[in-house]
């Protein structure tokens, strides 16, 4: 299979090995030559797509693709490839798949409250609105051009050198106590895992919540990494004397259970960490966190 990902960031990046090592051809995008150059390296064939210009080798991977992978952020004016690729993608010849990755925040808050895919999208800050605004884009481009397009929703994304172990060992873990808040996360193998099993099953407009079996407050992850290390957890501080940016502090706006039914039942997902316990295990197992 021939895969093209716009964004070969974290989440994307990983998919991209994973797909690799299963004997696919990937090529993608990135913001920067340096990036470029070093995926390159590792046999992805990337292309700047950003600040830096854009590559006039995408339209030949376009053309080449069998399925497409979106997970570059929308904007204030939109959705970037959508502007930029939109009729090149159309005329793919043998393109029957596009994924685009969003997120839960699309749900905006709930008060704690359990939310599915049937539950209405009602963002509440900028960035979300943005993202169903893309998701819708590309809902409809998918059913205007009779290509299979499916949405997933992330949850927080958490995996190697991006999780709580790592924190604890760069001295940046933080143990925030807002009463009643919890947070739904999702390991970046698992995210690899629902791809994989939606390019098997391409319902065209579907849309998946991808996240783990239990949302949990952010400082029992803390205590748990902490206590997988054999230290003392970090004491718990309250979220208005964390000093958090305003990025930071507006996740905290919203509280929400994201439930992933639909992942088992219609993909027939078997989560690899289905917690974060399984995760972070896996992850100290590995090597993580401090020595």
């Amino acid at each position: 299979m021939n895969l093209f990902i716009f964004g070969l960031g974290f989440s994307a990046g990983y998919f991209a090995a994973h797909r690799i090592a299963h004997g696919d051809h990937v090529g993608g995008t990135v913001r920067t030559r340096e990036k470029a150059a070093r995926l390159s390296a590792q046999s992805i064939a990337a292309h700047v797509f950003g600040p830096e210009g854009r590559d006039s080798a995408i339209d030949a991977a376009l053309e080449a693709c069998d399925a497409l992978l979106i997970s570059v952020p929308p904007g204030l004016s939109g959705d970037p490839v959508l502007a930029a690729y939109g009729p090149r993608i159309a005329a793919a010849p043998n393109l029957r798949w596009i994924g685009y990755l969003s997120t839960i925040g699309v749900y905006g808050d709930h008060g704690g409250a359990w939310v599915d895919e049937q539950t209405p999208a009602t963002p509440t800050n900028a960035r979300s609105i943005e993202r169903a605004e893309a998701e819708q884009a590309w809902l409809a481009f998918g059913a205007q051009h009779n290509i299979a397009v499916q949405v997933f929703r992330l949850a927080g994304i958490y995996g190697p050198g991006r999780n709580q172990l790592a924190q604890l060992a760069n001295g940046t873990a933080k143990r925030i106590v807002k009463p009643g808040q919890v947070f739904n996360r999702i390991h970046v193998e698992d995210i690899a895992r629902v791809l994989d099993a939606a390019l098997a099953r391409p319902r065209a407009g579907a849309i998946y919540n991808v996240a783990d079996n239990e949302p949990a407050p952010a400082q029992d992850v803390v205590a748990y990494a902490a206590q997988l290390c054999g230290l003392t957890p970090p004491p718990e501080i309250a979220l208005d004397d964390a000093g958090l940016t305003g990025m930071a502090r507006s996740f905290y706006a919203e509280n929400k259970r994201a439930r992933n039914d639909l992942l088992r039942t219609e993909l027939g997902v078997t989560l690899a960490y289905p917690t974060y316990r399984e995760g972070l295990r896996a992850l100290r197992a590995a090597g993580e966190g401090p020595r």
